[in-house]
């Protein structure tokens, strides 16, 4: 019998369950939901508080939180150490810099597609803090709590995906 673990793709039901159950232990173990860019934002803020001190007294945002390193950084080092060990486990280990599909779209250039990553990286993450959560804050533990807003931003962001991605490698990507 093969070993579930060492696959290189698993099932979307049996991770879906995965991380609904994760969810709920955040929520009983924290009583937060469960979500990643709290700790991108909390570092910025620690950041310019470690460079400007008087800058951050000033702003209003520390006047409303407490920039920290807490749990959501836990799970931003999990999130790492459990791509690296599930990929040592799978033996997928090929490292792709440019995937095919974007080299028969875009070329070869490691710079470009890098900067492009990078770029969107950033923008993922300012959409995220404006709408004060981002797909595991909405996407996840918002849906489980059937917030509205949640539900609003699971819509909105799935069909932004779908446009972006038909905009970006067009309906010819089906095919690579």
């Amino acid at each position: 019998m093969n070993n579930p673990i060492a696959k290189k793709s698993w099932s979307p039901y049996l991770v879906g369950v995965g991380i609904g159950v994760l969810s709920w232990f955040t929520f009983w173990s924290a009583d937060h939901p469960l979500g990643i860019t709290t700790a991108f934002e909390h570092t910025a803020a620690l950041l310019i508080q470690g460079a400007s001190p008087a800058l951050a007294e000033s702003s209003s945002y520390y006047q409303e939180h407490s920039p920290k390193i807490g749990w959501e950084w836990m799970l931003v080092v999990g999130v790492l150490l459990g791509s690296f060990i599930s990929s040592f486990i799978s033996g997928d280990r090929e490292p792709i810099t440019v995937p095919p599909l974007w080299k028969s779209r875009f070329g070869s250039s490691v710079p470009l597609r890098l900067a492009i990553a990078l770029l969107s990286a950033g923008l993922m993450m300012f959409g995220a803090r404006l709408a004060q959560g981002c797909t595991s804050g909405h996407g996840i533990s918002g849906n489980l709590q059937l917030s509205v807003s949640s539900w609003l931003f699971s819509l909105i962001f799935f069909s932004a995906a779908i446009l972006t991605a038909l905009f970006v490698y067009g309906r010819r990507a089906r095919n690579v």
